[in-house]
């Protein structure tokens, strides 16, 4: 920003040559950037071109807001927002109520599962007791084998006894 001051000024009109007046120029001529924010060149009613303030112009006026209609999924969401609340709460509420038995039914889950791994390990512990109870070897054969080899790749001989 500048802070010098500009002299707006104007020589006097000679009535008797105006051609010649108006191709004259008054003093230092200003180039258009040198002109200060504000100021604008002006012709005035009479012909005479000069600096002038110039008053700023009005701001256009705020356009006038036009109302728009709702669209339907906004009228739709609106009108099902109580709707799934109220679901939600509702869900809440049933849910505190069985809170109780959900409780019960978990214990009683852990209890079947204990019963289940029990009887995978009773089992056959009853079988193995129920089968000695009858008496130790009944009804089994006893097979063994006796295999030798002599050297690294020597020709194996071998015997099978059954009791």
């Amino acid at each position: 920003m500048h802070d010098t001051a500009y002299e707006i000024t104007t020589t006097a009109r000679r009535s008797d040559d105006t051609t010649t007046y108006l191709m004259e120029t008054a003093g230092p001529v200003m180039l258009p950037s040198e002109i200060p924010p504000g100021v604008q060149m002006v012709t005035l009613p009479g012909g005479i071109r000069t600096l002038a303030y110039t008053q700023p112009t009005a701001p256009a006026a705020p356009p006038v807001p036009v109302s728009q209609p709702i669209p339907a999924w906004a009228k739709t969401t609106a009108l099902l927002t109580p709707t799934i609340g109220g679901g939600i709460a509702a869900a809440g509420i049933g849910l505190s109520y069985a809170a109780p038995g959900l409780i019960a039914m978990s214990q009683a889950l852990w209890s079947a599962v204990a019963l289940i791994a029990a009887t995978a390990i009773g089992v056959p512990v009853l079988l193995r007791l129920g089968r000695a109870a009858t008496g130790t070897g009944r009804g089994t054969t006893h097979i063994t084998q006796n295999i030798t080899a002599s050297g690294m790749f020597g020709k194996a001989n071998g015997t099978i006894n059954s009791r």
